[in-house]
């Protein structure tokens, strides 16, 4: 694969650029911090090097071929001596493509070291987590990750990585910006060159983003963790160490690992929502009780395991897609259709009664009733537990129950839910009827309920 890199040249210059210069190759980056949105194809990148510097006027030149780089965010600060050297200005030389020179004057010669910050875009970032239940499905093992995505056309050698979670607004599209022909316009253009209105956008980003940040350089043989800063609007995860990532390359990169975290197993059946399935839930909340609560959980997908034997063979549970998950929350996640838990409800008795008439002797008001039997079975190894909704099409119905149900609790005004739970490979029955009250006989229910 053909490596793209931006390179830089140091060169002295007297008064005016000329042609003949004396060309000096500037170090390799010392270090490189990447900052990734989630919310926009933008980040920002802090690199530091060591400019090799001459006493009078310096030029130095940048070049962005090949990348996605925003020319018009481009940033030099000096991170010594910075009384003694001036960088006047940052110009675009005319027919020429993907170039900037910096003016600089200096009173001091040597290796000065300096802070280059742009915005470039093609680097994504997106997570994704792994789930891993015990045996007993009381707790879970949560592993977070990271995956980064490099298409930005440079390549980022023992970089620093830091995402964000938040809302970004943009004038401008980076990648757009970095497409552009020349950054202000063609040359041989009469008049005055006009101004990009990108620029004041991306200088206010850049200042917004550097003002929050909080370096740390640190590299670790442990497995690497991520520090987590919040930035009011704004979230920031600051991965431990450095990576390298390679243009057109993806990483995996471990965000957290926390054991035994206390999760909710729940079957759900609601024929008017699911149909006839049985839906797996799996519920935890993120707060200090659970062993979370430090930060938001950023969106993603969970993938969901089991250990099943004492060798950590694994069996796969389900998976779900949620979203941001704030401090305080409780996250329910659908796993999906199972067929190892199975509600059948059958309807035994359908019938009127209770008829009432009006003066012409028409029928003014009745009762429907239904009796149900609902078989609920568990042909797992672990316990389970299960919650059977119905939905009434009318607010007005009383219900009686009977059998092995573990009780029920009216939900709002036209739904009721039973809950059952069942040991390993068992089943139980119970019976329900409803009484929907149709006519002057709501009315009857009314005095009744008060």
């Amino acid at each position: 694969m053909k490596r793209v890199t931006t390179f830089l040249l140091i060169f002295a210059i007297n008064g005016a650029l000329q042609a003949k210069v004396d060309l000096t190759t500037l170090p390799t980056r010392d270090t490189v911090q990447l900052t990734i949105y989630n919310s926009a194809d933008m980040t920002l990148a802090r690199e530091s090097r060591s400019l090799t510097l001459k006493e009078g006027a310096n030029a130095l030149q940048f070049s962005w071929e090949n990348t996605l780089i925003d020319p018009t965010s481009l940033e030099m600060l000096p991170k010594a001596n910075a009384d003694a050297i001036d960088i006047a200005e940052l110009v675009y030389p005319p027919r020429v493509r993907n170039v900037g020179l910096w003016n600089i004057a200096s009173e001091v010669s040597g290796k000065v070291p300096v802070e280059i910050t742009y915005l470039t875009s093609g680097l994504t970032w997106r997570a994704f987590y792994m789930g891993t239940l015990s045996a007993d499905e009381k707790t879970m093992r949560l592993q977070g990750y990271v995956r980064v995505t490099n298409n930005s056309g440079e390549d980022y050698e023992n970089a620093q990585v830091r995402v964000i979670v938040g809302k970004v607004h943009l004038l401008d599209e980076i990648a757009e910006l970095a497409r552009r022909e020349y950054p202000y316009g063609r040359p041989g253009v009469v008049g005055p060159m006009p101004q990009l209105p990108a620029a004041p956008a991306a200088a206010m980003l850049r200042k917004a983003a550097r003002g929050r940040e909080v370096m740390a350089m640190a590299e670790m043989a442990a497995p690497k963790e991520i520090v987590k800063e919040g930035l009011s609007e704004y979230f920031l995860y600051t991965i431990e160490g450095t990576e390298t990532i390679p243009n057109g390359f993806s990483k995996r990169l471990q965000s957290f690992d926390v054991g035994g975290v206390p999760v909710v197993n729940l079957y759900k059946y609601e024929a008017e929502r699911y149909g006839d399935q049985v839906m797996r839930f799996l519920s935890f909340k993120n707060d200090t009780e659970h062993k979370l609560g430090e930060t938001p959980i950023p969106d993603g997908t969970l993938k969901v395991y089991r250990g099943v034997d004492d060798a950590k063979h694994l069996s796969y549970e389900g998976q779900s897609s949620f979203k941001y998950i704030p401090v305080g929350d409780e996250a329910e996640l659908n796993l999906g259709a199972v067929a190892d838990v199975v509600v059948e409800p059958k309807r035994m008795e359908v019938k009127t009664d209770n008829y009432r008439f009006d003066r012409n002797r028409n029928v003014a008001g009745w009762d429907d009733i239904e009796t149900w039997k609902v078989e609920v079975r568990n042909t797992r190894d672990v316990p389970v537990k299960v919650e059977i909704r119905r939905n009434f099409d009318s607010p007005y119905w009383d219900i009686a129950r009977s059998g092995s149900s573990d009780g029920y609790e009216k939900v709002d005004l036209d739904t009721v839910k039973f809950t059952i739970e069942l040991a390993a490979r068992s089943q139980k029955t119970f019976e329900y009827t409803t009484t929907m009250y149709q006519g002057v006989r709501t009315e009857d229910w009314q005095r009744r309920s008060r």
